[in-house]
């Protein structure tokens, strides 16, 4: 394990770096480097084989040995006091252990993968829990639309739970590259003529989730193959996004199995 370095003062460059990153959604672009918050989300990168540029952990937790552990995989290591610690997240309880990693590079688009394409949704939150949602049901890439919420931000990380490090991600694209999908595109509305259980899924697949508000765009559902409903018997006008999302993966992966 490196050395590690005690850090004293709020305006080390490490730190300072380190809070633009949280203030800013889309510094990752700029910086060239990604804030991973909590021994969740760290344990994650490494158990994916990642490789950490820098942890940092509090003086209350670096004591600990499983944070000391996750902290031996990082190439510099740097051990601040609670305080110092406290302003590089924004939860009430900060965590521990964080990691400085390098922005990954954007892959291009996989023309076969079944795959999630996120149109120009607004919510850091709902954009993390549908990685979640692609990664648990089988879908291996998402492709995010520009005016999607930046996918690496602390807020998407958090809520993906570890999700972004066993998927591909494809950010900041024109509606045009879609063409590069060889996967038929599906799409929700309330006003589709058939529910999604009705129908057999084809797989792999791309399902498209469209803006909080106004839903997928017209332009976008042209392209798609198939426009169902989710039923919602207990008459609700629409599901949350995230929701949504959820149902649909699940109900291709249960297709899938069964």
């Amino acid at each position: 394990m490196a050395e590690p370095r005690t850090i004293s003062s709020k305006d080390n460059p490490l730190l300072v770096r380190v809070r633009k990153l949280l203030a800013d959604p889309g510094g990752y672009r700029k910086l060239g480097e990604v804030w991973l918050e909590g021994e969740h989300l760290c344990a994650a990168f490494v158990q994916r084989g990642g490789r950490p540029l820098q942890a940092i952990v509090s003086a209350e937790g670096w004591p600990q040995p499983a944070l000391r552990e996750l902290a031996g995989h990082a190439a510099a290591v740097a051990v601040v006091p609670d305080e110092l610690m406290a302003a590089l997240s924004t939860l009430e309880s900060p965590p521990a252990i964080g990691f400085v990693v390098a922005t990954p590079t954007a892959p291009a688009i996989t023309p076969d993968a079944p795959s999630l394409v996120l149109d120009r949704l607004q919510d850091a939150g709902n954009v993390g829990t549908i990685l979640r949602s692609a990664a648990a049901f089988g879908f291996t890439q998402v492709v995010a639309l520009k005016g999607t919420a930046a996918l690496w931000s602390p807020k998407v990380l958090r809520a993906g739970m570890g999700a972004h490090f066993g998927l591909r991600l494809v950010e900041g694209v024109e509606a045009d590259a879609l063409a590069a999908l060889r996967v038929p595109l599906l799409a929700t509305s309330s006003h589709a003529a058939r529910s999604l259980h009705e129908v057999d899924l084809p797989w792999p697949c791309a399902w498209v989730m469209g803006h909080e508000g106004q839903g997928v765009s017209p332009v976008l559902e042209q392209r798609c193959a198939m426009t169902l409903r989710i039923p919602q018997p207990g008459g609700e006008e629409s599901l949350n996004v995230a929701a949504a999302a959820a149902v649909c993966l699940y109900e291709s992966a249960r297709q899938r199995v069964a």
